[in-house]
């Protein structure tokens, strides 16, 4: 059975639309951990345009199942990272002129550079995970960097979704997972999934987590946090 990971940027992207102090990520966070989430996900970006220091130290205080951090592997955030000592960092493409993140690492392109990067945050027993995108060069170089996990991007599958291209998108998703697996990566997948498109990639049995953030947070503005983990939940445990 899959677990599911909530992000809780998109609260923070709220309360700075106003530079206040609610709505506030980490009670967001307590209550998505109170509906069952298995663990909460943040990006600390080099912008801080939603997600602030001071959440992610308090974040690494209460959470109280997993914390993984969203990074780029830059060296103000490394150092920020091998400090606060979240339980997992996943390392991703950031461009400042984004609105979110648009597509995988480039891992290929810098196996030599991310692997003492990782290197690093494993020797401060942090695991680490690379988001990329469903092809075998890029899962074969996070295997070579020392990953622990990879995260599969499906920002392509859900832009599709669901005209008859997503399934083209699906069966990429389930290749690299196999690949992964067989490589002994461990499997999470994310990026524009919805209540609506996440069922088809339940199926894909080598994904054991699903990491959703803006989704929940939408459907939590209209009916709370912890019923919009929960009706998540039910479609991720299939």
């Amino acid at each position: 059975m899959a677990r599911l990971s909530v992000n809780v940027d998109h609260v923070a992207t709220v309360r700075q639309a106003r530079r206040a102090l609610e709505p506030d990520p980490v009670a967001a966070a307590i209550l998505a951990e109170l509906a069952g989430a298995h663990g909460i996900i943040v990006h600390l970006r080099e912008d801080r345009r939603h997600i602030q220091d001071r959440d992610l130290r308090l974040l690494r205080e209460v959470v109280k199942t997993h914390l993984n951090l969203e990074m780029a592997a830059v060296e103000e955030i490394i150092n920020i990272a091998l400090e606060v000592r979240p339980d997992m960092v996943t390392f991703v493409p950031e461009r400042r002129e984004e609105l979110t993140t648009e597509g995988g690492l480039d891992v290929a392109g810098q196996v030599e550079r991310l692997g003492e990067v990782v290197a690093r945050m494993k020797g401060a027993g942090i695991r680490v995970s690379l988001f990329v995108d469903p092809d075998p060069r890029s899962i074969e170089a996070a295997s070579a960097c020392g990953a622990d996990v990879v995260e599969i991007h499906t920002g392509r599958y859900a832009e599709r979704f669901p005209s008859h291209g997503a399934m083209e998108e699906l069966e990429r998703i389930k290749e690299a997972a196999l690949l992964a697996r067989s490589l002994k990566l461990e499997v999470h997948a994310g990026h524009g999934l919805d209540y609506r498109n996440v069922s088809p990639l339940v199926g894909i049995r080598e994904i054991e987590e699903f990491s959703i953030g803006h989704s929940i947070v939408a459907r939590a503005v209209l009916v709370g946090m912890e019923r919009a983990v929960r009706e998540m939940l039910e479609l991720v445990r299939g």
